[in-house]
Protein backbone atom coordinates (compact mmCIF):
# COMPACT_ATOMS: atom_id res chain seq x y z
CA UNK A 1 0.00 0.00 0.00
CA UNK A 2 1.38 3.37 -1.03
CA UNK A 3 1.90 5.84 1.80
CA UNK A 4 3.13 9.41 1.95
CA UNK A 5 4.95 11.62 4.40
CA UNK A 6 3.64 15.09 5.11
CA UNK A 7 6.62 16.59 3.29
CA UNK A 8 5.79 14.53 0.18
CA UNK A 9 2.25 15.89 0.07
CA UNK A 10 3.33 19.44 0.81
CA UNK A 11 5.79 19.34 -2.07
CA UNK A 12 3.36 17.68 -4.50
CA UNK A 13 0.55 20.17 -3.82
CA UNK A 14 2.83 23.17 -3.28
CA UNK A 15 1.42 23.95 0.16
CA UNK A 16 2.96 24.13 3.61
CA UNK A 17 3.06 21.26 6.05
CA UNK A 18 1.31 23.62 8.45
CA UNK A 19 -1.68 23.79 6.05
CA UNK A 20 -1.85 20.00 5.95
CA UNK A 21 -1.73 19.80 9.75
CA UNK A 22 -4.51 22.41 9.90
CA UNK A 23 -6.72 20.31 7.61
CA UNK A 24 -6.03 17.41 9.94
CA UNK A 25 -6.90 19.52 13.01
CA UNK A 26 -10.29 20.47 11.54
CA UNK A 27 -11.01 16.82 10.70
CA UNK A 28 -10.75 16.90 6.90
CA UNK A 29 -7.99 14.29 6.74
CA UNK A 30 -7.01 11.60 9.24
CA UNK A 31 -3.51 10.23 8.75
CA UNK A 32 -2.28 7.23 10.71
CA UNK A 33 0.25 7.90 13.45
CA UNK A 34 3.44 6.04 14.14
CA UNK A 35 4.79 7.80 17.18
CA UNK A 36 4.96 11.46 16.21
CA UNK A 37 5.15 10.67 12.49
CA UNK A 38 2.07 11.03 10.30
CA UNK A 39 1.52 8.39 7.63
CA UNK A 40 -0.84 9.48 4.86
CA UNK A 41 -2.72 6.99 2.71
CA UNK A 42 -3.95 7.43 -0.85
CA UNK A 43 -7.35 8.44 0.60
CA UNK A 44 -5.73 11.36 2.45
CA UNK A 45 -3.96 12.42 -0.74
CA UNK A 46 -7.22 12.36 -2.70
CA UNK A 47 -8.99 14.33 0.04
CA UNK A 48 -6.21 16.89 0.10
CA UNK A 49 -6.58 17.33 -3.65
CA UNK A 50 -10.35 17.77 -3.22
CA UNK A 51 -9.86 20.28 -0.39
CA UNK A 52 -7.58 22.42 -2.53
CA UNK A 53 -9.92 22.17 -5.53
CA UNK A 54 -12.87 23.09 -3.33
CA UNK A 55 -11.04 26.10 -1.95
CA UNK A 56 -10.19 27.29 -5.48
CA UNK A 57 -13.90 27.04 -6.31
CA UNK A 58 -14.78 29.14 -3.27
CA UNK A 59 -16.05 26.37 -1.00
CA UNK A 60 -15.60 26.95 2.71
CA UNK A 61 -13.86 24.30 4.80
CA UNK A 62 -17.20 23.68 6.55
CA UNK A 63 -18.85 22.97 3.18
CA UNK A 64 -16.01 20.65 2.19
CA UNK A 65 -16.26 18.86 5.53
CA UNK A 66 -20.02 18.42 5.09
CA UNK A 67 -19.53 16.93 1.62
CA UNK A 68 -16.90 14.53 2.97
CA UNK A 69 -19.28 13.48 5.77
CA UNK A 70 -22.03 12.75 3.25
CA UNK A 71 -19.58 10.73 1.16
CA UNK A 72 -18.34 8.82 4.21
CA UNK A 73 -21.88 7.83 5.17
CA UNK A 74 -22.61 6.67 1.62
CA UNK A 75 -25.16 9.37 0.97
CA UNK A 76 -24.07 9.87 -2.62
CA UNK A 77 -27.35 11.33 -3.86
CA UNK A 78 -27.58 13.71 -0.89
CA UNK A 79 -23.95 14.67 -1.47
CA UNK A 80 -24.62 15.47 -5.11
CA UNK A 81 -27.70 17.55 -4.26
CA UNK A 82 -25.71 19.45 -1.61
CA UNK A 83 -22.88 19.97 -4.12
CA UNK A 84 -25.33 21.33 -6.69
CA UNK A 85 -26.78 23.72 -4.10
CA UNK A 86 -23.32 25.00 -3.20
CA UNK A 87 -22.45 25.39 -6.89
CA UNK A 88 -25.67 27.37 -7.46
CA UNK A 89 -24.86 29.66 -4.53
CA UNK A 90 -21.27 30.23 -5.68
CA UNK A 91 -22.42 30.86 -9.25
CA UNK A 92 -25.00 33.43 -8.09
CA UNK A 93 -22.37 35.27 -6.04
CA UNK A 94 -19.91 35.30 -8.94
CA UNK A 95 -22.56 36.57 -11.36
CA UNK A 96 -23.37 39.44 -8.95
CA UNK A 97 -19.68 40.22 -8.62
CA UNK A 98 -19.26 40.12 -12.39
CA UNK A 99 -22.13 42.57 -12.83
CA UNK A 100 -20.60 44.83 -10.16
CA UNK A 101 -17.29 44.71 -12.02
CA UNK A 102 -19.02 45.61 -15.30
CA UNK A 103 -20.67 48.62 -13.64
CA UNK A 104 -17.35 49.81 -12.19
CA UNK A 105 -15.60 49.34 -15.55
CA UNK A 106 -18.31 51.42 -17.24
CA UNK A 107 -17.91 54.12 -14.59
CA UNK A 108 -14.13 54.11 -15.06
CA UNK A 109 -14.50 54.37 -18.84
CA UNK A 110 -16.86 57.35 -18.43
CA UNK A 111 -14.45 59.01 -15.99
CA UNK A 112 -11.55 58.43 -18.39
CA UNK A 113 -13.54 59.98 -21.23
CA UNK A 114 -14.38 63.05 -19.12
CA UNK A 115 -10.74 63.45 -18.11
CA UNK A 116 -9.51 63.11 -21.70
CA UNK A 117 -12.07 65.72 -22.88
CA UNK A 118 -11.07 68.08 -20.10
CA UNK A 119 -7.40 67.59 -21.00
CA UNK A 120 -8.12 68.40 -24.67
CA UNK A 121 -9.93 71.60 -23.67
CA UNK A 122 -7.09 72.55 -21.31
CA UNK A 123 -4.48 72.11 -24.08
CA UNK A 124 -6.60 74.06 -26.57
CA UNK A 125 -6.90 77.03 -24.23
Amino acid sequence: METFKISDLAKEFDITTRSIRFYEDVGLIQPERKGSMRIYQRRDKVRLKLILRGKRLGFSLAEIKELFALYDTHQGETQLIKMLNIIDEKEAVLKRQLEDIRVVLDELAAARERCEEALKHAKAS
